[in-house]
């Protein structure tokens, strides 16, 4: 499949002219201080009136709910203080992702500093799986644990909940997953999505549902003060953990999540955790990689916190732990108060992060693989891809990859651990899958729930478990179900832009002003805008050849906007061209100055430069065709013209190339000879080389021309050539 077909579809989300929404937005600003641009994002986010502005720009704890209006919080609660009462034993069942790990962690410390006699369990993803599982309440029961509490897991758990309860053990369960069918039978089973809870915010993380839990812990245990100063303490000490998880889980960044990040934040770039701090280091090396030598003075870099820097520095770091190796090395690490040992288990969740990316890769590699040569797009709306090695830790992250490559759901299956040595029919394969707004995935794989051994997670992001013998009966049912449920259309690639800035708003300013819209993510996205009419000045290297620096212009200033991921040899624009961009603004810090840095999300020429381009390749049809012309027109190619195009598809030659789009060759010629030359002209010169038996040309397409020049060609004449000739005519010269 080529990618490069597919329509990019350019969605603005303001347009102005709409009166009363230019009034709407203008009201915004004017109430709150803020430029119309920012305005302009905030309506986008549909935060239209005064006091959900408010609540946009200001999330503070105020905001926050009642962590009683969640069902089953008073009986988690008062379960929980008779444990601490009695001293019985507490273990933490937690899952081994990132939203689990800080889920665990901030429980633990939490009821640590209460005194209870607590530990913490999360199974092996290799060799448990998620959730719980007999084994693993055997062990616990001989462990002398009293109570469990579930997190980030369990709403599932019906069978496991009983056999708990045969042990003797009682279960507080947490979690944050969809509901399907009935409940399992604990004390307490706090989640926001059952369908009896009527807690207004429903997309809290598993890490938020803890979070909220100790919220009503510390209410509980003070009731004689103010609710809020309960919750401002639980902020000021766990904030910064449910960010992280918060933000690994991709969940939306609005309501109550809006106000756990930001506070968490915050937090982060002054955290005193030991391990936190740690990994902070590690991450913000140059390398990401870094390991202080024993006893050497702590060097923590002031790096900005960002929901950004969590997801792409923090979150991949704590969730190798647990994907290729064991989820407790991050608790662990986590827990760590001795600064050695911090920065020793730091650098040992890095170099688990560098296997996995080596691990990931080269899954990834095999399913493009596999996906190119026997995916069947015209069909098949869900990649379904299954293989006995592929490591069961790494395939969602893959999933992640295809979904975002092929705009197409995707679900990995390995039947790693599965197999006797030989593939069989019972052997039951793990998966995880992704998906695309249109596609409940959880929906889906209830229509197949017949063919699954178990299955769970998000609208977009799921988990199951199949039979081998089952596997190939699943990808068609769950084609079947996308078929009639993904209606929209696959043959376009969508960009979300929030509205159109010029040239002249590209300030410091602005850049510094959408601090306020702060954290991005899910359901408050970075904002994207479009500028249009920008000239190319030049396109250059960078990242080791796999990202491009664009040098562009506009009147009389001059910017620089990055593209990552696009090499500079695959940018298929030239110095002199206008072009639209649609880009992500930021600022770069460099040498103590502060620069607009524009991030590229896609590129295409201006309305202005593709007018021109058909009227003149309109023009030089017309002209081949037979139609007189101005001598005036910069349609004929002198022998000057002709010699200076020849020599330089001499050099181009030497040096390999051969090819040449005739866009390219209009701005090389620009760059070299510093003159324009119309396409037209560039045409009918490239032709009179032809003629002249100095250069073979060929057309590998309507745009593309192919040219050999000739090492010994003789000398010649170009008015021997027919084309010069007929233009001559045609011009009266």
């Amino acid at each position: 499949m080529n990618l490069n077909e597919k329509k990019k579809v350019w969605s603005l989300r303001y347009t102005p002219g709409n009166s009363d929404v230019d009034s709407a937005i203008g009201a915004i600003a004017a109430e709150n201080g803020i430029s119309e641009v920012a305005a302009k994002l905030i309506y986008n986010r549909g935060y239209r009136t005064a006091l959900s502005v408010e609540s946009f720009l200001s999330p503070s704890i105020e905001r926050a709910h009642d962590p009683y209006l969640m069902k089953d919080m008073d009986k988690a609660v008062r379960r929980i203080n008779e444990a601490l009462e009695r001293g019985e034993k507490i273990t933490v069942y937690g899952d081994y992702d990132v939203d689990g790990v800080t889920a665990v962690t901030l429980i633990y410390l939490y009821l640590k500093s209460l005194g209870a006699d607590i530990d913490y369990y999360i199974p092996s993803r290799s060799k448990e799986g998620y959730g719980l599982s007999t084994m693993s309440l055997e062990n616990l029961k001989n462990s002398g644990t009293q109570l469990i509490i579930t997190v980030d897991t369990g709403i599932t758990a019906n069978a496991e909940a009983d056999y708990a309860r045969e042990l003797g053990m009682e279960m507080v369960i947490t979690d944050h997953h969809e509901c399907h069918g009935e409940l399992p039978v604990a004390c307490a089973v706090v989640n926001p999505h059952r369908p009896d809870c009527e807690y207004p915010f429903k997309e809290l993380a598993g890490v938020g549902v803890v979070f909220k839990l100790i919220c009503a812990c510390e209410i509980s245990r003070h009731s004689d003060e103010d609710k809020t100063a309960c919750i401002e303490r639980v902020f000021e000490e766990y904030s910064d953990l449910a960010a992280i998880g918060t933000v690994a889980d991709v969940m939306p960044l609005i309501d109550e999540n809006r106000i756990i990040v930001k506070r968490g934040l915050a937090s982060l770039s002054q955290t005193e955790r030991i391990g936190l701090s740690a990994l902070i280091e590690a991450a913000s090396a140059p390398s990401g990689n870094a390991r202080p030598a024993v006893g050497e003075p702590e060097k923590v870099k002031k790096k900005k916190m960002s929901a950004g820097f969590i997801g792409f520095a923090l979150a991949p770091r704590i969730n190798a732990a647990g994907r290729i190796s064991s989820a407790q090395k991050a608790v662990e690490l986590l827990l760590e108060e001795d600064k050695d040992r911090a920065a020793e288990k730091a650098h040992e969740l890095c170099q688990i992060n560098l296997r996995r990316q080596k691990e990931e890769n080269a899954i990834a590699e095999a399913a493009y693989k596999t996906i190119e040569e026997k995916h069947d797009f015209e069909n098949d709306r869900v990649i379904v891809l299954d293989d006995d090695t592929w490591q069961q830790g790494i395939i969602g992250i893959v999933s992640s990859r295809i979904t975002e490559k092929y705009g197409l759901p995707s679900i990995l299956i390995s039947f790693d651990g599965a197999t006797r040595g030989y593939s069989s029919l019972d052997d039951v394969g793990k998966g995880s899958g992704r998906s695309i707004k249109g596609m409940n995935l959880v929906g889906a794989l209830d229509y197949c729930r017949d063919l699954l051994v178990r299955f769970g997670g998000h609208e977009l992001a799921a988990g199951l478990s199949v039979m081998r013998c089952n596997l190939d009966e699943f990808r068609k049912r769950i084609n079947e179900y996308a078929r009639e449920h993904l209606t929209e259309d696959l043959s376009c690639i969508k960009y979300d832009v929030d509205c159109e800035i010029h040239s002249d708003e590209i300030e410091l300013s602005l850049a510094n002003e959408l601090a306020v819209l702060e954290p991005f993510g899910v359901a408050n996205p970075t904002p994207v805008f479009l500028i249009k009419g920008l000239t190319l000045n030049k396109v250059i290297s960078m990242g080791a050849g796999k990202h491009s620096k664009l040098l562009l212009g506009s009147e009389n200033r001059n910017f620089q906007a990055v593209y990552f991921g696009m090499p500079a040899s695959s940018v298929d624009f030239y110095p002199g061209e206008k072009v639209d961009l649609l880009c992500q603004m930021n600022i770069n810090e460099f040498r103590g100055v502060s620069t607009v840095q524009l991030v590229i999300q896609d590129i295409r020429l201006s309305d202005e430069c593709e007018t021109e381009y058909d009227h003149e390749r309109h023009r030089y049809h017309e002209i081949l065709d037979g139609a007189e012309f101005s001598c005036d027109e910069d349609i004929l190619p002198s022998r000057a013209d002709i010699a200076e195009l020849y020599r330089f598809f001499r050099r181009e030659n030497m040096s390999g190339h051969t090819s040449f789009t005739y866009r390219m060759l209009r701005s090389q010629l620009f760059e070299h000879l510093r003159v324009n030359v119309s396409y037209p002209k560039l045409r009918f010169a490239i032709s009179i080389l032809g003629d002249i038996n100095v250069c073979g040309i060929s057309e590998e397409s309507s745009e593309v021309v192919s040219v050999e020049v000739y090492k010994n060609a003789a000398k010649t004449n170009i008015e021997t050539s027919e084309t010069y000739k007929r233009l001559c005519n045609q011009c009266g010269a």
